[in-house]
């Protein structure tokens, strides 16, 4: 998840535990033909000697320019999709914009990050003999991940169109019955459905100096038969709403179907994961592998070289400089647009 914060002349910002200035010129593409071309190589994330006197726990420093930071939140998992924790910053390397960041404020790892989540459940036809067992699972994931007290969910079905059972809540027994209010029938509006909660819900979800983990749940099976929407207009509507999604398949068919593509390419898109369980009796489990990596994220603040607040995508390109190791990282962002 990415969120992008533009900053005043002198605000003082609490948290930044160290500063990083990496070289452009070391990432920059080797003059080649157009079609021999190479793409940048990033070079690893290092940190600065602290200055004698400054306090090593939260650093406060007052800043004299306006500053563009984006706020990048990311997973990493091993070969066997466990998650890696206690990695350090110069174990990763990022281009945003085919670009160094100017700065590196910040490397974080992140468990209790608030939560502002989406619910979207599929309850079209096609899943109407498990769909109380769905349900449950759904229920049982709430109650074990959300603390009333700083974290939010929106509950919203979806069968020939969206339909908002739920506004942001963090009452444990109103979730619990918005989703036990969803009943199945009709077509798929997949597309319409994410759209519309992005658009709707999350694009302003703690807008402002707040981070949070913007995320959807998504119940479904990856078909879709009745949204005007695209899958790519699903994609961008995400990415501009900063909102990773991780979707549990409902498809219990052991054949790979189209459905599984749409949902790995909605995820890897937006910076969350895709889980398959084929057996309805093991959702709790998928669920539990959702829970774990909402909480097991680092978080890395930086300056964007060259940024401009012009509503423009600007892709990002973050790794491990350890290969068997894979990051989940949003594949890139909108700028706000200044009027």
């Amino acid at each position: 998840m990415i969120t992008v914060f533009q900053r005043s002349h002198a605000r003082t910002v609490a948290a930044l535990a160290f500063s990083v200035l990496l070289s452009a010129s070391a990432l920059a593409q080797t003059s080649q033909a157009p079609a021999q071309q190479q793409k940048p190589e990033p070079q690893p994330l290092q940190p600065v000697q602290q200055q004698p006197g400054s306090s090593p726990a939260h650093p406060t420093f007052t800043l004299t320019t306006n500053v563009n930071e984006v706020d990048l939140v990311f997973t990493v998992t091993d070969s066997h999709g466990n998650f890696v924790k206690n990695l350090k910053e110069s174990d990763f390397a990022l281009l945003d914009d085919h670009r160094a960041p100017a700065a590196v404020y910040s490397f974080t790892q992140q468990t209790q990050l608030p939560l502002r989540l989406g619910i979207l459940v599929d309850t079209s036809t096609s899943i109407r003999e498990r769909f109380q067992f769905e349900q449950q699972a759904v229920t049982n994931f709430l109650l074990q991940v959300l603390r009333p007290k700083t974290d939010e969910a929106f509950v919203e079905g979806f069968d020939e169109a969206p339909n908002f059972i739920l506004n942001w809540s963090n009452n444990l027994d109103t979730l619990s019955s918005a989703i036990q209010d969803l009943h199945p029938g009709g077509g798929t509006a997949l597309y319409d459905a994410v759209y519309s909660a992005c658009r709707d819900k999350l694009l302003n979800a703690a807008s402002g100096p707040i981070y949070v983990r913007r995320a959807i749940i998504l119940v479904s099976d990856g078909d879709d038969n009745q949204s005007h929407a695209y899958l790519t207009d699903a994609i961008k509507e995400c990415q501009r709403a900063q909102t990773a999604i991780y979707a549990v398949s409902t498809d219990t068919d052991p054949t790979p179907d189209p459905g599984d593509d749409i949902l790995r390419k909605m995820a890897e898109e937006t910076g969350g994961r895709a889980f398959f369980p084929r057996v309805i009796t093991n959702l709790p489990a998928s669920f539990n592998s959702v829970e774990d990596e909402l909480r097991s994220q680092y978080a890395l603040v930086y300056k964007p070289a060259d940024f401009k607040a012009n509503g423009q995508f600007r892709s990002i390109y973050l790794y491990c400089l350890e290969h068997k190791y894979k990051v989940h990282a949003m594949k890139g962002y909108f700028t706000p647009k200044l009027e």
